[in-house]
């Protein structure tokens, strides 16, 4: 399957997704750091990407989908996995261990900023007035729930600056899937980057997590590996990498920033932290910068006359 041209809007079928994809990835920051109180980083995502490859080769199969990667492009393939999978997986999961988790999903989502920058030299995606005013409205929404909380982060800087390279690393992957694409459909390619971004994290969990087992497995952290198993390693990285074919990366990037506001709130309803009218009203922001980039302009949503 070639990758097609990609829509100026996201259609109806991809809004639907970006909302399941908000939704699922944003509950997951809390459940994240519930699992890491008792799961090594390393096994943890090394389950998780393994899970991933299996359920999404297991759908390619049945749906018919090529399977085998064209000859010349296992090079981009594995880069991307790296980028996509590996480093962000890595950096992120280590990263909200030292923060809490709606701060760590704050600063993950920067990612469209990184993401609307590298499209801009390494795509030449024009950066539109909409984008811009979409872009301006969505870090003003993140900026609100930083500035309340930039004390706090100056205090784990470790944390922040794990979470800003593990954004960076993720706009790197997303960008060079548009600049070097590679032939597949999009369950195929999902399942490939999670094998091959998941080979170095099951070496990391052979290396660091032996002897890092300790005591009983209790239910819910058990219950958060398995939600990250078949959840976000099956549905939400394909319906992420199924928004990327459909939209330039500018659009696709500033799609997220609804992710940490759902982060941000399930954070207060899981974790007990209790949200501001900062929150609320980058919540607000953050519809705003959605519609903005989101909605065809109104022109092409006005009936066409017949002449």
């Amino acid at each position: 399957m070639t990758p097609q041209s990609p829509h100026s809007t996201l259609p109806a079928a991809g809004l639907a997704l970006l909302v399941l994809l908000a939704l699922f990835w944003g509950v997951n920051w809390p459940i994240m750091k519930i699992v890491l109180t008792e799961w090594p980083v390393w096994t943890f995502r090394a389950l998780c990407a393994a899970s991933g490859a299996i359920g999404l080769f297991a759908i390619a199969r049945l749906v018919g989908e090529r399977i085998r990667v064209p000859a010349g492009q296992w090079t981009r393939l594995g880069a991307i996995s790296f980028f996509n999978i590996t480093g962000w997986n890595v950096l992120a999961v280590y990263g909200v261990g030292y923060l809490p988790s709606g701060r760590a999903a704050i600063l993950a989502f920067t990612m469209p900023l990184w993401g609307v920058i590298l499209s801009r030299f390494l795509l030449n995606e024009k950066l539109t007035p909409r984008r811009l005013t979409g872009l301006a409205l969505g870090l003003a929404g993140l900026a609100l729930l930083i500035g309340s909380e930039f004390a706090a982060l100056r205090a784990a800087p470790v944390g922040a600056l794990l979470m800003i390279g593990a954004a960076i690393l993720w706009a790197i992957g997303t960008v060079a899937m548009k600049r070097y694409p590679v032939a597949l459909g999009t369950t195929s390619l999902t399942a490939w980057q999670m094998l091959l971004g998941g080979i170095p994290m099951a070496l990391g969990a052979v290396l660091f997590d032996r002897g890092s087992f300790g005591g009983e497995f209790t239910l819910v952290p058990f219950l958060g590996v398995l939600y990250n198993m078949f959840v976000c390693f099956i549905f939400c990285y394909w319906a992420w990498f199924r928004i990327v074919s459909l939209v330039p990366v500018g659009i696709s990037s500033l799609s997220t920033l609804m992710v940490p506001c759902v982060g941000v709130l399930s954070g207060a309803l899981v974790l007990g932290e209790r949200p501001g009218w900062q929150e609320y009203a980058a919540l607000a922001l953050v519809s705003a910068a959605l519609a903005t980039v989101l909605l065809p302009p109104r022109a092409a949503r006005r009936p066409q006359l017949a002449g």
